[in-house]
């Protein structure tokens, strides 16, 4: 009888620590949105960019513009994303966008990511026409691989590029929408560098 209730409590025990691991996978779990070159096929493509798979990552480099979109929508979220861009890339996370068919700063939020912008206060790390950052810039992206991480969690939103915080404000004009991920011309509508991504995750809060 003794083993027989010992046994008993295993299974019990050991039942609700799989069912605590469920619930703990379905909001903490990381999901790759591009992994090894891999997620374009669940990405919706917005614009003319020349996005393709290169040597395991995802690159664009030619066109007037254009984005990757999440077929998911996301209000509380945690984004880590791995890139390289050069020196004149234009580029940038935008999330909780309200129109997946018309993706602008003014309809969501502009995660950037461009050394040279004309208005450097909206240049790398800040959000654009949203949360500024310091001129000239402290931290840049360009000529090497980075480390972009974002959490949005209610009106709070806080950015960090290669560890260091660019951005913690509370701003609650987008609730929620679908993520993406821009290729954009450069100064006065000129080619600018290309952008690589080598790995981008998602996170539900």
């Amino acid at each position: 009888m003794k083993i027989f209730n010992t046994l008993r409590v295993v299974l019990v025990a050991s039942t609700i620590g799989l069912t605590g691991c469920a619930g703990m996978s379905a909001h903490d779990a990381w999901v790759p949105v591009i992994a090894d070159g891999k997620g374009l096929e669940n990405l919706v493509r917005v614009g003319d960019a020349n996005w393709r798979v290169e040597g395991g990552l995802v690159v664009a480099d030619r066109g007037k513009g254009g984005f990757l979109v999440t077929r998911d929508s996301y209000r509380d979220v945690k984004i880590r994303a791995e890139f390289w861009a050069a020196p004149d890339t234009n580029s940038g996370i935008f999330i909780r966008i309200s129109d997946p068919a018309k993706i602008a700063a003014a309809s969501s939020y502009e995660v950037n990511i461009w050394d040279i912008r004309p208005d450097p206060r909206y240049g790398t790390g800040a959000i654009v026409d949203v949360a500024a950052v310091p001129v000239p810039l402290q931290v840049k992206a360009g000529g090497g691989w980075n480390v972009m991480e974002i959490e949005a969690h209610g009106e709070r939103l806080v950015v960090r590029l290669n560890g260091q915080k660019t951005v913690d404000i509370r701003d609650g004009r987008f609730k929620e929408g679908p993520i993406a991920l821009q290729y954009g011309p450069g100064v006065n509508g000129a080619v600018g560098g290309p952008i690589r991504w080598r790995k981008v995750e998602v996170k539900r809060r």
